[in-house]
């Protein structure tokens, strides 16, 4: 049985665990799991909240792996490479600080931002909003388009 199809058995607490490994830096398709669950009957709302937590607190990991500033583990762990994570760093300090983390939300290089914004020590709040809010807007458009479909 693939991982999607098990973890959509588990419901919310399935999209839940999806959302996170999608939030984190290991790639996942917990879209996949969420149109699954909305095509089964489940609460839109529901399916929207857990969806956006998960995904945010995947976030909220890879953020702190990058406050704690540990290159080593930055590679190892997330496998970012330095060059990538300069790159993001560069990136990100040409924006307005925190809210760069609004683009969490993207499938190729989210994840190296909200990485980059901890190892920069960017202001916890500014980012974990910004963050929370791309992250609920990706699900919305997700949640909406599923249902324009169904």
């Amino acid at each position: 049985m693939d991982l999607v199809a098990y973890l959509s058995d588990w419901g919310y607490w399935g999209l839940f665990i999806a959302s996170f490994i999608a939030g984190s830096a290991f790639p996942f398709c917990s879209e996949a799991v969420l149109a699954i669950l909305l095509a089964a009957g489940f609460d839109a709302n529901l399916s929207l909240l857990f969806a956006t937590i998960g995904n945010f607190l995947g976030g909220t990991t890879c953020y702190y792996i990058g406050r704690l500033g540990k290159l080593e583990w930055i590679d190892k762990y997330l496998h970012i490479k330095s060059d990538k994570l300069e790159r993001a760093m560069k990136f990100v300090q040409k924006g307005p600080g925190g809210l760069m983390a609004f683009l969490s939300f993207l499938p190729a290089g989210g994840t190296v931002i909200v990485v980059a914004l901890g190892y920069m020590r960017a202001n916890l709040w500014i980012t974990n909003i910004s963050m929370l809010v791309g992250k609920f807007l990706r699900y919305y458009c997700i949640v909406k388009g599923v249902q324009f479909f169904m």
